[in-house]
C-alpha cells in the first residue's frame, strides 16, 4: 500500500480506543507516514504546535469532550485535517471539516489522507461495504 503522497508525511492521530489507534497507525505506516498519536485533547493541542504536521485525523468524540477546539487550533495553523467518527453529523467548528465514517477499510482511510493532503476532500465510504474496516 506504498503511497508516495504520504511517503515521509507527519500525521497527527487524535484516537480514544487504542485497537483503532493501533489500525489505523499501522495502515498509514504501510504508506511511509510518520504517525505520532494520542488520545487526550489536551495533548493534541500541544502536539499541533509542532512544525512539519501534514494533516490530522480527528475522532470527534474524546474522553474529554470533542474536537471543536482542536479544529480551531488546527484551522488557525493551516493543517488540514479530517474527523473520523462515527457520527452522522458533526456541528460547531469541526461542521465544515471532510468526515470519513467509521468503520472505513484502510484503503479508504489512506485515500481519504491523500485527498485531504492533495486540498481534496476524503473520499466517501459505504460502511456497509467494509469488510477489512478500521473502527
Amino acid at each position: 500500500m506504498a503511497s508516495p503522497t504520504l511517503q515521509g508525511r507527519s500525521i497527527l492521530i487524535v484516537e480514544d480506543e487504542p485497537l483503532i489507534v493501533m489500525d489505523m497507525t499501522k495502515c498509514l505506516e504501510t504508506t511511509g507516514a510518520a504517525i505520532t498519536s494520542t488520545n487526550t485533547l489536551k495533548h493534541a493541542l500541544l502536539l499541533t504546535e509542532h512544525d512539519g504536521l501534514a494533516a490530522a485525523i480527528l475522532d470527534h468524540s474524546l474522553g474529554g469532550g470533542d474536537s471543536s477546539a482542536l479544529c480551531i487550533r488546527l484551522t488557525a495553523r493551516g493543517i488540514p485535517y479530517l474527523i473520523y467518527s462515527g457520527h452522522l453529523y458533526i456541528d460547531g467548528p469541526c461542521s465544515g471539516a471532510p468526515h470519513l465514517r467509521k468503520p472505513a477499510t484502510a484503503e479508504a482511510l489512506v485515500a481519504a489522507v491523500e485527498h485531504l493532503i492533495n486540498g481534496q476532500g476524503p473520499v466517501q465510504s459505504n460502511p456497509e461495504d467494509a469488510t477489512d474496516a478500521i473502527g
